[in-house]
């Protein structure tokens, strides 16, 4: 068994906690599924349009365990943000064609809610997941 789907996953999960969206979205496919908290995502704007705001206020994200084959991959990581100071997730993927094709988000929403009614009246409720 190799771990086709793993390599992509942490390349994946790298680039992003790396700061680096385009990078991050060169291993996702254009007709990628996402299922996430707010609801079901398709297509890579869709999925753009989910990640980005969260990217653009990342900290820093730690790696907590990383487990995969060639088909599907699991990324658990910790992550700070200039608005959550802890925000725990996981991303399931499935791969296809060396791209990610649907996956699945996992974090706790609460966090991000009680910061983005913090900041309502500030005008400045950017970096929060929906």
């Amino acid at each position: 068994m190799t771990r086709a789907a793993l390599d992509v996953a942490l390349a994946y999960h790298h680039a992003w906690a790396g700061g680096d969206l385009e990078a991050a979205l060169r291993h996702v496919a254009d007709d990628v599924v996402c299922e996430a908290p707010p609801g079901r995502l398709e297509g890579i704007a869709a999925y753009r349009a989910f990640l980005e705001p969260y990217v653009t206020q990342l900290v820093s994200a730690t790696l907590i365990a990383a487990f995969g084959d060639d088909d599907t991959a699991l990324v658990m990581y910790d992550s700070v943000t200039q608005l959550v100071a802890r925000a725990p997730g996981a991303e399931c993927v499935r791969v296809a064609d060396g791209r990610i094709v649907h996956s699945w988000f996992v974090f706790d929403r609460a966090p991000f809610m009680a910061a983005r009614a913090a900041v309502v009246g500030s005008g400045d409720a950017e970096g929060t997941p929906s």
